[in-house]
């Protein structure tokens, strides 16, 4: 009676604004209805990211179920509050490791080159990127002062990669990268393209569907909880994981 009670409670979504393209090409509209997309933005600040996904938290009344399509982020989830809701959320570091499919290649691309910074259709479209913010800092405050502040921001980085799930969106996408990439060789980063993997959005998918599904790879915190650091980064290897490379796969 408990699990067919738990399996009636609503189901709610709040997720990145970069993840909409490919969450909305899996749900179903009932649930597409029950979703919220915040401003990429957000990820800028942290502390204010932590602000507003509480806010939105607290702004659902019905008790129920609430899958939040983010990783740690910065620590912007860090310290949120369940309340009376149950919070299902991705065991990863930050949004990267969903569009690449796993924390495992999330790792294993950090090792490669640990000052990277990710472009992708969702961030192209509707976020942001070193080149927007030059000239959004540039009205602001003049070139020069501009400079200074992407000077400060980005010279330790040494890569900018694009992500995409399929050959199409690189080369859509492919001619704006390359322009932001243009800017950023005055910090001497090279431009790389990477073949994501939609496996953890679909495992989201699934999880938003039927949460009963949640695995090790996801944090899941019961009503009167709150997210720590530790929930997320207690988890060398899931078990999916694990699966994955004993079939060689990423």
């Amino acid at each position: 009676m408990k699990n067919s009670q738990k399996n009636q409670e609503p189901v709610s979504i709040i997720a990145c604004k970069i993840l909409q393209s490919a969450l909305e090409e899996m749900l179903p509209e009932p649930l597409r209805e029950r979703t919220q997309f915040m401003d990429y933005g957000y990820h800028r600040t942290p502390t204010l990211m932590n602000q507003t996904l509480q806010a939105a938290i607290d702004a659902i009344e019905e008790p129920g179920r609430i899958v939040l399509g983010y990783g740690l982020c910065g620590n912007g989830l860090d310290g949120i509050k369940a309340g009376k809701h149950t919070l299902i959320i991705p065991k990863v570091d930050d949004c990267i490791a969903l569009l690449l499919g796993s924390r495992r290649a999330y790792l294993r691309e950090m090792q490669k080159a640990p000052g990277t910074y990710y472009l992708n259709k969702g961030w192209l479209e509707s976020g942001s990127d070193p080149l927007k913010e030059y000239r959004e800092y540039a009205e602001k405050y003049g070139a020069e002062e501009a400079a200074w502040i992407m000077d400060q921001q980005y010279r330790n980085y040494e890569r900018l990669v694009l992500i995409a799930h399929d050959q199409n969106d690189l080369n859509t996408y492919r001619p704006q990268a390359l322009e932001v990439a243009r800017y950023c060789r005055q910090w001497g980063m090279r431009f790389e393209e990477i073949l994501g993997s939609d496996r953890y959005i679909r495992r989201l998918a699934e999880i938003i569907e039927d949460p009963e599904k949640a695995d090790d790879e996801f944090v899941v915190v019961s009503p009167g909880g709150i997210t720590g650091q530790e929930l997320f980064w207690n988890c060398s290897m899931t078990a999916s994981e694990k699966s994955e490379k004993e079939m060689g796969s990423c």
